[in-house]
């Protein structure tokens, strides 16, 4: 921790994480919240909004020319699926799925029957689905996604020449915070430069003060330095790879714990 970074030390009483709230009664937010009598808020600080048919269809894609589906978010799921109705296509039974997750690859059955020779899933980031695209490198990949998305998939299909398209199916834009711009908190958590941006965007002229930020994965926390803000909560560390573990860490050391 900078000489900075400590003169800006102080008890933490407040934190705003830019995430749904959780449904989960165990979730280690809530656990927090509990063990250090802490006020922890959620909200989203992104929507995704579908693309609209004719602007899908100016993309000129056409999907059942594809043999495999990349699906990195219940988000792709929901509209790709809605983009599959409103032009009555129907997945043919030979369709491959790539899923980031179980959890993505669970939700997929909202959809369609899965076929376990045809499913491939990771465990948790893209990095865990390119040994399967390099044992299947002569599918026609499509990659449902957001305008806002990681180069990770890209980058390693052009890297490796695997044939894939891109499919825009939504925007992901920055949420109405109006409500919020007399409330203060004394952590602000992020995920994504998305929900900088969100930031930035709602309140043009925010002055951090004493707000610390607290910022998840290297892009977010570079959205961050960007915009000329003070990064004071970095996660993954090794000894905290998560955010609630970097939070923690942090609370022990301004509360005095």
């Amino acid at each position: 921790m900078s000489v900075a970074q400590k003169d800006r030390l102080k008890p933490v009483k407040s934190i705003l994480v830019s995430q749904p709230k959780p449904t989960d009664a165990n979730s280690p937010y809530l656990q927090l919240a509990e063990k250090y009598k802490l006020k922890i808020d959620f909200r989203q600080f992104i929507k995704v909004e579908p693309v609209p048919p004719k602007e899908f269809r100016k993309q000129k894609i056409d999907i059942l020319k594809h043999t495999a589906v990349i699906f990195t978010s219940r988000n792709a799921i929901d509209h790709f699926f809605a983009i599959c109705k409103e032009f009555k296509i129907e997945m043919p039974a030979e369709m491959k799925y790539f899923c980031i997750s179980d959890q993505t690859a669970h939700y997929l059955q909202k959809y369609i029957v899965i076929r376990k020779r045809k499913l491939f899933v990771g465990q948790k980031t893209a990095e865990d689905l390119f040994d399967y695209f390099k044992k299947h490198k002569n599918e026609k990949y499509l990659f449902p996604c957001s305008d806002i998305r990681k180069d990770d998939i890209p980058g390693f299909f052009e890297k490796h020449g695997i044939s894939f398209t891109e499919a825009i199916i939504y925007h992901t834009v920055a949420a109405d915070l109006s409500d919020l711009a007399d409330v203060k908190y004394d952590i602000l958590a992020f995920f994504s430069p998305s929900g900088i941006k969100s930031l930035k965007q709602n309140f043009p002229d925010f002055v951090q003060g004493n707000t610390r930020i607290a910022a998840f994965g290297p892009t977010t926390a570079q959205a961050v330095r960007d915009l000329d803000l003070i990064l004071d909560i970095e996660a993954p560390m090794p000894n905290a790879p998560s955010m609630t573990g970097a939070l923690e860490l942090y609370i022990k050391k301004a509360n005095n714990l």
